[in-house]
């Protein structure tokens, strides 16, 4: 790796960074690019490159992960959920949820019992959903 790439790549961590950090407040791909220190369509082609899926994906799936916790951990309604993570819509937050995770947030829920008795890391690990359904054989239109 180039010391050019090893610089970009250090940009894309910095924003990537501040998307783990910030996911329940509104970002957009311009605000993120700033952050990378590049334009807003050479952050997305170059951080899908090298993340394997698009920035506003990530942000997504990080929000589902967040909803994910708090809806297995806490008694906090859907809706609070939706809006604590950051999605500003209960119907688009259900049906991301629902292309990640495979099930819709009341499902998920009910389904979801008590935590097993293993090291967070693991539990984490292994509730971590992948990207867009691609483990369970689907992929998006």
């Amino acid at each position: 790796m180039g010391i050019g790439t090893e610089e970009s790549t250090r940009r894309l961590l910095r924003a990537r960074d501040a998307m783990d950090r910030t996911y329940g407040e509104p970002l957009d791909v311009a605000a993120l690019a700033r952050i990378a220190d590049a334009s807003a369509a050479h952050f997305s082609r170059t951080f899908r490159e090298t993340f394997g899926e698009t920035p506003h994906r990530y942000l997504q799936r990080r929000r589902v992960e967040r909803a994910m916790f708090l809806l297995s951990r806490t008694d906090q309604d859907v809706t609070g959920v939706c809006f604590d993570v950051g999605f500003s819509s209960l119907g688009t937050f259900s049906r991301t949820f629902r292309d990640i995770v495979g099930e819709s947030p009341t499902e998920y829920r009910r389904r979801k019992g008590p935590p097993a008795a293993v090291p967070s890391c693991f539990a984490m690990a292994w509730s971590r959903p992948s990207s867009f359904g691609e483990a369970r054989g689907r992929t998006r239109p």
